[in-house]
């Protein structure tokens, strides 16, 4: 998860608090970092009043590209504030100050809503020791449960849903980060080292050099 907020002890209680109720969270203060990492979070939590842009005009630039998340949480609270946000592409709108309970109940509830819209999820996977079950979302290996991001699941079930199969970075953008239109950059490649160490071996996904990446089986 990714905090866009651009004051220091406001953003460090946030981060603070989300830690404790077991997300994983960072923080930054403008808009174009946010911009920078946006791509290898679940979820973006927005103020508007960023020192470079408008948030409204943040979540229009991220929502004209992919589908993640995003709570705006702000000071501001006039209706047109909301309206333009939520046609800007927020999921949700939250006015500060806010209670930590509703927040990470919100958190949870966005975070529902896009686990419903999995990548082409269809039936589980088994690729030797490694079982996918895409209904619970679910990662084994050998048994044991593996714990992954949406985006590390997603982008896994992608490929095992191809054995024997080069996916193409273009096909995993467009599929896994739903954004046909910009490059990939080191987003991929960030998520397979992940999913790699997680799964305990560099055998599970294979890559082919210049194209893509497929299922591999250690």
């Amino acid at each position: 998860m990714l905090t866009v907020e651009s004051e220091p002890q406001v953003a460090k209680v946030l981060i603070h608090n989300l830690c404790r109720h077991g997300f994983q969270a960072e923080s930054v203060p403008t808009g174009a970092q946010a911009l920078q990492k946006y791509r290898n979070v679940d979820l973006l939590l927005v103020d508007l009043d960023l020192p470079d842009l408008d948030g409204v005009e943040l979540c229009r630039s991220i929502r004209a590209v992919c589908d993640i998340p995003i709570i705006v949480v702000t000071a501001r609270d006039s209706e047109l504030d909301r309206v333009l946000s939520l046609r800007a592409g927020s999921d949700d709108y939250v006015t500060k100050p806010y209670s930590l309970a509703e927040l990470i109940a919100r958190i949870e509830a966005v975070m529902r809503r896009a686990l419903r819209q999995p990548v082409s999820i269809e039936e589980n996977i088994a690729v030797g020791p490694l079982g996918i079950d895409p209904r619970a979302r679910q990662i084994s290996l050998e048994g044991r449960p593996v714990e992954v991001t949406r985006k590390e699941f997603d982008l896994l079930y992608l490929l095992a849903s191809r054995p024997g199969s080069v996916v193409t970075r273009k096909q995993i953008m467009a599929q896994v980060w739903r954004d046909s239109r910009s490059e990939p950059g080191r987003t991929i490649d960030t998520h397979v080292s992940s999913l790699r160490s997680k799964l305990g071996s560099s055998s599970w996904i294979i890559t082919a050099r210049g194209v893509g990446f497929r299922i591999g089986y250690a």
